[in-house]
């Protein structure tokens, strides 16, 4: 039997650009419009990106910064989701330790800061959104504990609910189906 030639006729998307020291880490995609959002570690950046779901091409056309502009000490961005109804954008912080959140224009996919929740513990590394949409749970990886936040759906917000979960350092969250 003689070996099969891979098709010349594949699509290859282009690489991404992105700027030079920025650290691409994360990739969010929206849900239903053809955006993606890529978190910038080093630079503790969001890139808004227009997403070819056919080529797999990813071209920016927005950055902001996770971070205030009155923040002047050490950080490093680290997880990254957009919200399942596609609304804001979420980016954690390491150093600032907080969590920012962004609206997002339906029409245009550009962002808009609304604002940052500290996330209660010391460098969150990881965060989830549950199932139900309704939480957003912070894995703070130094200070060894997992804080439960509640999602305002229309503002994006983020409002603490319960006490803190003590773990040994965690740094990622999974949820498995019940039954």
């Amino acid at each position: 039997m003689t070996p099969r030639k891979a098709s010349s006729a594949r699509s290859t998307p282009p690489p991404a650009r992105a700027r030079e020291g920025s650290g691409p880490r994360h990739i969010s995609f929206h849900p239903s419009q053809p955006y993606a959002y890529v978190l910038n570690e080093l630079d503790s950046t969001v890139t808004a990106c227009r997403f070819d779901r056919t080529h797999g091409n990813l071209e920016p056309f927005q950055i902001l910064s996770s971070l205030p502009d009155a923040f002047v000490g050490n950080s490093r961005a680290s997880e990254i989701e957009v919200s399942p109804d596609g609304r804001f954008v979420y980016a954690s912080n390491r150093g600032y330790d907080s969590i920012a959140f962004f609206a997002i224009d339906s029409g245009t996919g550009r962002m808009t800061s609304s604002g940052w929740q500290e996330s209660q513990g010391k460098t969150p590394r990881f965060f989830a959104i549950d199932p139900t949409h309704r939480f957003m749970f912070v894995a703070n990886e130094e200070s060894d504990t997992i804080v439960t936040f509640a999602i305002n759906k229309t503002e994006g917000t983020l409002e603490r609910r319960g006490d803190p979960v003590t773990t040994g350092s965690p740094v990622c969250i999974v949820f498995r189906p019940l039954g």
